[in-house]
């Protein structure tokens, strides 16, 4: 995991047990810690290594949860790819000698160490697998917007192969998902101008506040970014990011991931649990994808529980 804004420090375990207790939000106090606030950030810069930031049990397994110490608006910059990359690998290859199972995307990791014997998970398949199993049943058609990620192709796919009708509005997504799909579309890949032709969007970080205005009065919004989307609309219903309930089995979850509800986590730090539960060798990384259903079906048989879709919930 990594940190989302300066102050989210303080909401994990190793800040304030009252805050990492609770989903993150800003608080006006924190602005007061400011100089502690920026004084960490500079240690951050010149540290430049991960850090434990959690210990779980879950049955036979002992897991950690490390943390890198960026934030959310480094991984847009171009110049700190290397520095990032770098962290990861150390983290990687610290792991594996100490023999942990990691939760972290890179194929490029994989390719260096070809020697590795941590297994690498990223969790697309589990993140997949959610997205599919949370839009709601009866549904023919979706509307996909935001940057395409590798959990948006892959969930592109699924829902045409289904027989779901997937909608895009830009030419440039359009283009890229039919080159990627190609035949296996089923000619259930449109483009429309459209805003108002679906009640379910699936949307990534680009879905910018304007196009969020334009959507019909009760669509769901369902998230397939690793970042929450500002709800703008009130006669709109908002999914969460992907995540899952826990089961109580899984010892010490003393702080919510970030905005999560506590004892919910997200699918990407499942993915890594259930690989080492399944024992699983095979890595998930680059643009690989495990068998969907079967990554499902392992994630309910060891008592992780999706969450409520928001308009099942109120209807």
């Amino acid at each position: 995991m990594h940190l989302t804004t300066p102050e989210s420090i303080y909401h994990l375990r190793v800040g304030f047990a009252c805050l990492a207790s609770k989903p993150y939000s800003s608080a006006w106090y924190l602005w007061l810690l400011w100089p502690v606030t920026l004084w960490f950030m500079m240690l951050t810069r010149i540290y430049r290594r991960t850090f434990v930031v959690e210990r779980n049990r879950f049955r036979q397994l002992r897991l950690q949860t490390w943390a890198i110490p960026n934030f959310r608006e480094q991984y847009h910059l171009k110049w700190q790819k290397e520095s990032i990359n770098n962290m990861i690998e150390e983290a990687v290859l610290e792991a594996e000698e100490k023999g942990k199972e990691l939760n972290r995307y890179g194929e490029v990791y994989v390719k260096k160490h070809p020697q590795l014997k941590v297994k690498l998970v990223d969790g697309s398949s589990l993140a997949v697998a959610v997205l599919l199993n949370s839009i709601p049943k009866g549904t023919t058609q979706v509307l996909l917007r935001g940057n395409l990620t590798k959990v948006a192709f892959a969930v592109a796919f699924s829902l045409c192969q289904k027989g779901i009708q997937v909608t895009v509005l830009r030419e440039d997504e359009y283009e890229k998902l039919d080159k990627s799909l190609g035949t296996k579309s089923e000619g259930k890949l449109v483009i429309s101008k459209s805003y108002s032709s679906c009640k379910v969007w699936l949307v990534g970080d680009d879905l910018t506040e304007e196009e969020q205005r334009k959507a019909n009065k009760g669509t769901l919004f369902i998230l397939f970014s690793q970042f929450p989307l500002k709800n703008l609309r009130k006669d709109c219903f908002y999914h969460t990011t992907p995540a899952m309930q826990t089961p109580k089995a899984l010892e010490n979850v003393d702080s919510c991931e970030n905005w999560l509800p506590r004892r919910v986590m997200s699918v990407w730090r499942i993915a890594g649990i259930l690989h080492a539960l399944e024992g699983w060798e095979e890595h998930e990384c680059g643009y690989t994808i495990s068998n969907i259903d079967k990554v499902w079906e392992a994630c309910l048989k060891h008592g992780f529980q999706p969450l409520t879709v928001p308009t099942q919930s109120k209807s």
